[in-house]
């Protein structure tokens, strides 16, 4: 065997396609060039530069995170630096983060050929993660560049926010066109939702099927008009009003009118995000039957499987689509443990306490969307999926193996031979209790606070580096920008 840069000895090492009901084998890891070259038992140390002992922990493969906003609410390169740093707490070594034109992330308009440049730099040397990106096609313009974007940055998933075109993102209606900084003659609506699926299809025929598309799933006019009736009706407060005012039914018929233009359309690879709902999951499944041609994926979050309106401290835990009551978040382990849902993810969006709440920290609809989470990923669903029969082999198909096989990230999502040698090491036995202050992202609060965690990541090691040990961050940047296709 070539020389070996480091060798784990004794890990129980998880891999996505064994067996559900084998017990993860105890074996050594070689890695050589930040990929891994042996996975066997009793690898010999005498040409190894460095051996570290897992001491029995789990070893899984780096989480790859494929939904996350770095950059929403703070200058991006600042956001890269904290916001990679807490992905290693988590487990995660692969951060996708979806960005667009408009408001927030680099509050400008125009081409995605003057945009992707930017955003390529200011993320560049930062990051502690590898690190690859989703763009939104939000013009007829951005529709047009889809082919320059694949062939010129290696971006192959896009995304449509399907409720951008009549409801404000926070949970007022607003001035879209503003907000959105489109030309005053377009308009972000069904009829532009079918031309994205349009075009990408074009792109699929001369690039392959790498190329995909995601859904952010809830229906406008259903939301301008239950928010008017909860603020009028005035009985229900924070999350639970939150919740009302973006009603589950509304994910569910957002599902199926972007089923159906899937199926116009002719493109057969949609990502249904973050599903938060019984319904959501129920409009998915029988989408998937009345479409069969259409190859559907199913995601949601840690936070909708941890957290609910009740458990959620405070207006924190505002987020779109919403925190659920407990009820949804049980259906929504019961399709996990089904295998129905294909990934888990964090949707990280880290929002400062300063940003996060307006003028009246009790009111729903003033403070901003979105919370941090990539922290609790891989502790969060090993902590709880393992305690409700889901085994470690599934877990690491729903965190690495399969958004890494969907989103073209091909070297990443197994501990295996030729793969990036991308791993966290979890150590099953601790007990910890969520407190922000232990984050090393910027964001001040969780709505996770006080959770009783069974699970904690103790060692990450990206590409062999070691980038997290005992639970702390350490080493300088290293993370990549991962072109695809």
């Amino acid at each position: 065997m070539a020389e070996i840069d480091l060798l784990i000895r004794n890990a129980r090492v998880v891999r996505p396609g064994a067996p559900d009901a084998v017990e993860p084998d105890h074996l050594d890891i070689a890695i050589t060039g930040g990929v891994i070259s042996a996975v066997a038992p009793g690898i010999s140390a005498a040409s190894a530069s460095e051996v570290v002992d897992a001491q029995g922990r789990l070893a899984f493969p780096g989480v790859v995170d494929a939904h996350q906003h770095w950059g929403i609410y703070s200058e991006l390169s600042d956001d890269t630096v904290t916001e990679s740093r807490a992905c290693a707490q988590g487990g995660v070594t692969t951060s996708v983060s979806y960005l667009r034109t408009g408001r927030y992330y680099l509050n400008r308009g125009g081409s995605y050929r003057d945009f992707v440049p930017e955003v390529l730099s200011r993320m560049a040397g930062r990051s502690y993660v590898d690190h690859a990106i989703h763009l939104a096609p939000m013009t007829r313009e951005h529709i047009d560049e889809i082919p320059y974007l694949i062939e010129e940055f290696g971006i192959t998933s896009f995304k449509i926010f399907m409720f951008y075109g009549g409801h404000g993102l926070h949970g007022r209606a607003g001035d879209q066109a503003e907000f959105l900084m489109i030309p005053p003659e377009e308009r972000y609506d069904l009829a532009h939702f079918e031309f994205v699926m349009r075009g990408l299809r074009r792109a699929r025929e001369r690039f392959g099927d790498a190329i995909t598309l995601s859904l952010h799933c809830e229906t406008a006019e259903i939301m301008a008009a239950y928010t008017e009736l909860v603020e009028r009706e005035g009985t229900l407060t924070g999350l639970r009003a939150y919740s009302a005012s973006r009603p589950p039914h509304s994910e569910g018929l957002a599902v199926t009118t972007a089923s159906y233009l899937a199926h116009e359309t002719g493109f057969p690879a949609i990502n249904l995000l973050h599903l938060s709902s019984a319904k959501a999951v129920d409009a998915a499944l029988r989408m998937a039957k009345a479409f069969p041609h259409i190859d559907f994926r199913r995601e949601v979050t840690i936070g909708h499987l941890l957290a609910d309106v009740d458990s959620a401290p405070g207006i924190g835990g505002k987020v779109n689509p919403p925190l659920r009551e407990r009820a949804d978040v049980e259906a929504l382990w019961r399709h996990v443990l089904a295998g129905e849902i294909d990934w888990v993810v964090s949707d990280h969006a880290c929002c400062r306490d300063e940003q996060k709440f307006g003028t009246d920290r009790e009111d729903v609809f003033l403070a901003k969307s979105g919370f941090g989470g990539a922290e609790y990923v891989l502790p969060g669903l090993v902590g709880e999926g393992v305690k409700r029969g889901l085994s470690p082999q599934r877990i690491a198909r729903l965190t690495s193996w399969n958004p890494a096989r969907r989103y073209g990230l091909t070297g990443k999502g197994d501990i295996a031979v030729g793969f990036d040698a991308d791993i966290a090491l979890v150590d099953t036995g601790a007990s910890w209790t969520v407190r922000a202050a232990d984050s090393e992202s910027a964001q001040e609060y969780t709505p996770f606070e006080g959770f009783e965690m069974t699970a904690r990541v103790d060692t990450v090691f990206l590409r062999g580096h070691r980038i997290l040990a005992h639970g702390r961050v350490q080493g300088e940047p290293r993370g990549r920008y991962l072109r695809r296709g």
